[in-house]
Parts: structure tokens; C-alpha cells; sequence
């Protein structure tokens, strides 16, 4: 039955290539890849504007290559990217005629944000663009006494006068640029609203209106409303298409007040730093990012996982291995992924389920080595076959003879006889594809 609300039927409209991707490339870069300690290094620091120019006048990415980015997100297994098309220090990697704050004015002297979606529309991914509602280089944003900025406490600006108008006017004029000098946008991702700096703050309505006008397909996310509201049954205009939560894969994914589900991603970094930082080596490994992978899809969710390059413009090593080994995993076992969500089953003690929304397969991620046949509650007798998704070779239902006490559970194995112990086939995740009767 579709949705009475024309928000929400809109929204599930905008979204079905969303929960078909499932996994998208983030990409934090720009001036702070230089100090190399972090997108945030300029509030955590203290920095003015006047300490913070030498960066602007560095700033040369030399090794920059998004054709190389681009291929390195298509080969492990993303089918989107967004990238920091301005950030909250203000700098922007576009040429923006409203601002003298950008790489076309540096010695880069280039349009970063176009190289970037020329590239990856080459590749066949789906492009979005980050932009800061903050940005600590305008004279017209608060300064002194915002929690975030880096003069918010310096008394110099204590009584400076700014034009806060001026300033959403500005940041209204660069989404315009935005959404109607690139091309096709399909994402627009606004970070962030807090305390009173919220909703109508930023003129939502407004700005989402516009963005509506210019590219009515564009997906938004739902950061320019501080509230919860895309998880009522009536959200506001401005609540946005899809939920994103940080840093964490909620317990239960994301649904409304009625229990339906609201479409969401979670953003997640491969170290701890969603920019360069030159000393973090707090990696994710390959392992964790696919099982996290799957439990995003397993809890009808997206995951948007984020690189950070160097202030050459190159995405670290370390970064690109971890992104080809998910790749490689995702050749074999992308059908468990794309097009997949929530299966319906229980969540069991070996792994996770996940469902194909069309077909009805049922995907069994298997984490966990088991003692004995691998234990499926309440299918016996509703699966018509069992197959190995990476080879397609098949696992046989079977019954070893200490299962006759179960007979509503369904049991497969790795090997015969049926009732010993075997490795896995993948000790990342076997996944076993149920066809159902």
C-alpha cells in the first residue's frame, strides 16, 4: 500500500537506487589535509583566519587524479561518492563566483569539484557533494561564543558586527551554483545543524525547495533539521530523504514511530579521522568494514565509507588496500548486498541475514565457524536449495543424526559427513544463498 503522506511517497520514490547501492565512497579533503591533523584542526586548535591563509597559499595537489579515485571506488564495490565541496572552514574546491575562498585561487588553480564528477560519472557512480552549513572563514557567521568556532572565544570578536542574513544568503547562492553548473547532482549532503542553528536557521524549506526546482531527483540527507523528524510519520519538508547516523550502526537500523523503515546510511571512517591525519593509524580492517557492511544491510541501511587524502591529492596506501580486499570480497558476494535489506529472520548466534527485495533469496552471512551442521531456525522445509554465493557450488540440506530433536530448524555443512566440524570457506563471511520454496 503506498504511503497517503506525499513527503514520505516522494521520499521512497527519490530513494530505490539508494537501497539498491548500498555503499557508497566519502571524501573529506581540502585545506586541512596539509597540517594533517584532521577536518577539524582549525577549532580543536584555535586557529584565526589570518594563521590558517598559509595553507590557501600552499595548496597544490599535484598528485591529484580522480579518474584513479574514481576506479578505486568502482573496483571495491561502491556505487556512489560524495565528496567536502566546501567544509566548515569555508574553503571550497569549486569555483564559485561568490567567494574568493576556493582552489581555483590557489596555485592548484583547478575546479576540483567538476575533475571530481566528470570522473566518477565516467566510472558509472552515482555523484553527491558535501556542503558545511558552518564556515569559520565568513565574516558574517557567528564567531564569538559558538561552540564550534575557532574565535568563540577570543574576545576580539566579542563585538564584531556580521550579518548572519548575509551569510545564509551566501550559502543559498552557492548551492545554486551548485545545482545548476555541474551537471546531474544525485546527492546533496548538508553537515550540520546543532542548538538554535537548525531548520529555518538555514531557510530549509526554502533551500530544499530550490534544490526540488533544479534537479527534482536529488536525494538530501537529513542534517539541516537538528531534530528527529524523519522518523515521524510527518516530517518536515527539509527532514530529508534519508538518516545518517555517525560513527555508529544503530541497534535496530532507523524506523519511524509505527515500526516502518525510514532509509538511512551510516558514515563511517577507515581510521578515526574523516580528513588526513598524518599520524592516525587506527585502521579498520578489511574483516570488520564487510561484516559492518552487512549489518548496515541487514538493518536496512546504507554504509558511506570515508577516505581522506594527502595534501597531494593522494588517497593513503593503507586506505586503498583495505578498499581493494572489500572489493574483492563483494566480486563474489555482491548479490547479498545490492538490492538487499532486512531478511525477517531472527537475528542467529553464526552471523546475519540478509534478503534480496526482489528476488526473495535469503543470504546467510556466516561469521562464525559452528560445532557441527550450521543451524538455521524454523526453515526446515521451506528451502528448496542451498548454495555457496562465491562459486554457486552446492550445500546440500542435511540432517546429521543429532539434529532429530529439532525438526522445525533447518541444517547445512561445509562437508561430509554432516555432523563433523569444518573451517568456513571464508573467514570473513561464507555466504550461503537460500532459495526458498
Amino acid at each position: 500500500m503506498q504511503n497517503s503522506n506525499p513527503v514520505i511517497r516522494d521520499r521512497n520514490q527519490r530513494t530505490e537506487w539508494f537501497l539498491e547501492a548500498r555503499f557508497g565512497m566519502f571524501i573529506h579533503w581540502g585545506l586541512y589535509a596539509i597540517p594533517a591533523r584532521g577536518e577539524w584542526v582549525r577549532s580543536v586548535e584555535k586557529i584565526s583566519n589570518e594563521a590558517y591563509q598559509k595553507y590557501f597559499e600552499e595548496f597544490d595537489p599535484v598528485a591529484y587524479d580522480p579518474g584513479a579515485w574514481a576506479k578505486a571506488a568502482k573496483k571495491a564495490g561502491m556505487k556512489y561518492a560524495v565528496l567536502t565541496a566546501k567544509h566548515h572552514d569555508g574553503f571550497c574546491l569549486f569555483d564559485s563566483k561568490l567567494t574568493e575562498y576556493k582552489s581555483t585561487n590557489t596555485k592548484c588553480g583547478r575546479d576540483l569539484v567538476r575533475e571530481f564528477l566528470e570522473a566518477f560519472r565516467a566510472e558509472g557512480l552515482k555523484v553527491g557533494l558535501y556542503y558545511s552549513l558552518l564556515d569559520w572563514h565568513h565574516e558574517d557567521y557567528p564567531a564569538f561564543g559558538d561552540p564550534f568556532h575557532p574565535m568563540r572565544e577570543n574576545e576580539e570578536y566579542k563585538d564584531r558586527k556580521r550579518d548572519f542574513s548575509r551569510y545564509v544568503d551566501y550559502l543559498h547562492g552557492q548551492v545554486k551554483e551548485l545545482l545548476t553548473e555541474y551537471g546531474h547532482i544525485d546527492i546533496m549532503w548538508y553537515d550540520f545543524s546543532y542548538d538554535n542553528m537548525t531548520g529555518e536557521t538555514w531557510r530549509a524549506a526554502d533551500l530544499v525547495n530550490m534544490a526540488r526546482q533544479l534537479q527534482p531527483h536529488i536525494l538530501i540527507d537529513n542534517r539541516l533539521d537538528g531534530s528527529q523528524s524523519i522518523k515521524t510519520g510527518n516530517p518536515f519538508t527539509y527532514s530529508g530523504d534519508f538518516a545518517s547516523p555517525e560513527q555508529l550502526i544503530p541497534a535496530n537500523g532507523v524506523t519511524d514511530g509505527s515500526g516502518n523503515p525510514v532509509p538511512w546510511e551510516a558514515c563511517i571512517t577507515l581510521n578515526n579521522n574523516w580528513g588526513y591525519h598524518s599520524s592516525d593509524r587506527n585502521y579498520k580492517s578489511p574483516k570488520l568494514i564487510i561484516r559492518k557492511l552487512v549489518e548496515c544491510v541487514s538493518k536496512n541501511g546504507n554504509m558511506l565509507l570515508n577516505v581522506g587524502p594527502d595534501a597531494k591529492g593522494q588517497i593513503p596506501e593503507e586506505s586503498l588496500s583495505i578498499l581493494e580486499q572489500v572489493g574483492s570480497w563483494l566480486r563474489q558476494n555482491g548479490s547479498s548486498i545490492y538490492g538487499c535489506g532486512k531478511a525477517g529472520l531472527p537475528k542467529p548466534d553464526w552471523g546475519r541475514f540478509t534478503r534480496n527485495i526482489k528476488t526473495g533469496k535469503i543470504y546467510a552471512h556466516v561469521f562464525e565457524q559452528s560445532i557441527g551442521a550450521v543451524c538455521v531456525e524454523n526453515l526446515a522445509g521451506k528451502v528448496g536449495s542451498i548454495r555457496l554465493l562465491k562459486d554457486g557450488s552446492e550445500i546440500p540440506v542435511t540432517r546429521p543424526w543429532n539434529t532429530h530433536d529439532y525438526p522445525e530448524d533447518l541444517f547445512f555443512n561445509f562437508g561430509i559427513p554432516d555432523g563433523a566440524t569444518y573451517p568456513l570457506p571464508d573467514d570473513i563471511d561464507t555466504v550461503a544463498e537460500l532459495e526458498l520454496i
